[in-house]
């Protein structure tokens, strides 16, 4: 077990210093403000006599004490990980390059190098049911009082750090920093999820109630109950359906081993939603 959790935490770090030399050599010199922490960081290390890693660091742990606060123990030891992980990383590359200039001298092409490299890595750390803390848990608490989707929580809170540009930088950058974000939600979906934008997730479990609250209550999404008999032993099961997001699944799928580990969960990609109006049905007698 201990030789799984060591490999496990091995591709961890391994993400999350992917992550941070993709915003050390690719995001901060050209000051793009791709929807982060570490970008929010950035912007504030302009008021803030301190380097981007420590204010980073410094978020992070006022929003993980926030989100343990406000939303309670659902996050797990690997994002704590990460979210303090990062930042030291950060650091260290701050002490061993202290002047460190754009590689490529030309913004655009350092938001697509940081949106590649930052994909991948985001797609590393989700595969280890991990995320990197900072926004993420921000949207949750957003998500939680203000009563919307995990994902639009996530994306708001990523466009309001891109503009958030503005305050420090010229229009070139802030419009750099809101496309870049944009680009990075649709990178990480591919490489997460390829071109698949939402999942169909059908659950059955001895915790239908406890998930299904989580559903409603926690991710503000439907679920649709349907009675299904075993043909084995002839034993009523009640299967949960529902269609997520990423963000969403991530957070479903950690909640489902939490509360019931020998959940049996099937997934199906979804590639279109179509809510189809009703039609008028003719009346009697009408040719």
């Amino acid at each position: 077990m201990w030789k799984k959790k060591l490999k496990e935490y091995a591709v961890i770090t391994f993400g999350a210093l992917l992550a941070a030399v993709g915003i050390f050599f690719f995001m901060l010199p050209s000051h793009i403000a791709v929807g982060s922490g570490t970008a929010l960081a950035m912007v504030l290390s302009n008021f803030i006599p301190l380097q981007v890693s420590v204010i980073s660091l410094i978020l992070n742990v006022i929003l993980l004490i926030l989100g343990f606060l406000l939303v309670g123990s659902e996050f797990g030891g690997k994002t704590v990980y990460v979210a303090i992980l990062i930042p030291l990383l950060l650091g260290v590359l701050e002490q061993i390059f202290p002047h460190q200039a754009s590689l490529t001298q030309d913004p655009l092409l350092d938001v697509l190098c940081y949106v590649l490299i930052v994909g991948m890595a985001m797609a590393i750390l989700f595969s280890c049911n991990a995320s990197s803390g900072g926004l993420d848990i921000l949207a949750k608490i957003l998500s939680k009082y203000c009563r919307i989707g995990i994902g639009t929580a996530v994306s708001a809170c990523g466009i309001a750090v891109a503009l958030s540009s503005a305050l420090c930088y010229d229009t070139k950058t802030v419009v750099l920093s809101v496309v870049g974000t944009y680009f990075s939600g649709m990178v990480v979906d591919r490489f997460i999820f390829g071109l698949n934008i939402k999942r169909r997730v059908c659950i059955i479990s001895e915790k239908v109630d406890e998930i299904v609250d989580y559903l409603l209550n926690e991710l503000h999404s439907g679920a649709t109950l349907y009675d299904g008999v075993g043909a084995y032993n002839n034993v009523v099961r009640r299967e949960i359906v529902t269609i997520v997001d990423k963000q969403e699944y991530r957070l479903l799928m950690d909640h489902v081993r939490r509360v019931d580990p020998r959940a049996f969960v099937t997934v199906i990609s979804v590639n279109e939603l179509r809510y189809l109006p009703k039609t008028p049905r003719p009346s009697a007698g009408r040719k």
